[in-house]
């Protein structure tokens, strides 16, 4: 059932499952907060509260948000903020286990509100700023297929191109794949939700980046090691633990999944993000 919260700029839509420390569920670009919908009923049943929420003009959060960055944009800062007041609102502090720009969003509330961020989870996080990569786009097939898509998207506004790049991001679909894919790209085609997706291209991980070194909270990297969006996934999730101070975070890899193993391999994913929570939550 969704519920909402009404914070500064506009309305976030959420569902909550389950008793117990609360664990904030928060979804990537052009996504849903039912990207979440296999992998929230495991935390649970584990014993905790899940809140999976909607991203700022995505789902059935509202549309117009004014930015932080003073453009038209979606950032991670926005995202980080907004999750903070919901985190404040249901009574925190959380654990946020955030996927690709909400993983990079995760960075920020621990680093601007440690009292209200327990841990962090980042599952195949746009965390640091991406360099072109010449070799590994000409070299691996998997990269250069879901990069031309996903760039595709964000140039030509184009759901089509979109529904590639999911293809190639998905490489273990799940059993509800097909139906997911339809109804996302249905909400997708609502008046003004392509506009809002598009806005998510117009900021970098830059300030996520640049908040790295202030994380005090534990950290938990989650890597599919068939994620197109990077030429080496662990590698690119031993950079960001390293970019934080020494000991905080630890790697989990989810072998062959895509960009979004917490719906192509929940259970596997589960099993890396229980005893965090456990120890963290």
């Amino acid at each position: 059932m969704t519920e909402y919260l009404d914070i500064d700029g506009g309305r976030i839509a959420y569902d909550s499952i389950g008793d117990g420390p609360l664990v904030l569920l928060a979804h990537g670009i052009g996504d849903r907060r039912q990207a979440y919908r296999y992998l929230a009923p495991l935390i649970a049943a584990a014993g905790y509260r899940v809140v999976s929420v909607d991203m700022r003009g995505h789902g059935e959060s509202s549309l117009n948000w004014p930015s932080e960055t003073g453009k038209d944009a979606i950032s991670r800062t926005d995202v980080a903020r907004d999750l903070l007041a919901v985190i404040a609102k249901l009574g925190g502090p959380a654990v946020i286990v955030g996927h690709s720009l909400s993983g990079g969003a995760a960075t920020i509330a621990a680093a601007e509100s440690p009292e209200l961020v327990s841990g962090i989870v980042e599952i195949n996080p746009f965390t640091r700023v991406q360099k072109f990569d010449l070799g590994a786009f000409v070299k691996t097939a998997r990269h250069r297929r879901g990069m031309t898509a996903l760039m595709s998207t964000l140039v030509f506004k184009s759901l089509r191109q979109w529904e590639k790049y999911l293809d190639a991001a998905y490489p273990a679909k799940p059993a509800d794949y097909d139906a997911y894919l339809a109804e996302l790209l249905a909400k997708l085609r609502e008046p003004g939700r392509m506009a809002e997706f598009m806005k998510t291209g117009k900021s970098t991980p830059a300030d996520a980046q640049a908040q790295l070194g202030n994380v005090t909270q534990p950290a938990l990297l989650v890597m599919g090691t068939a994620d197109p969006d990077f030429p080496n996934p662990e590698a690119e999730g031993r950079a960001i633990i390293a970019a934080m101070p020494a000991g905080l975070g630890s790697l989990g890899l989810v072998e062959g999944a895509g960009h979004y193993p917490h719906a192509e391999a929940p259970e596997r994913t589960a099993e890396l993000i229980l005893p965090f929570l456990k120890e963290h939550a």
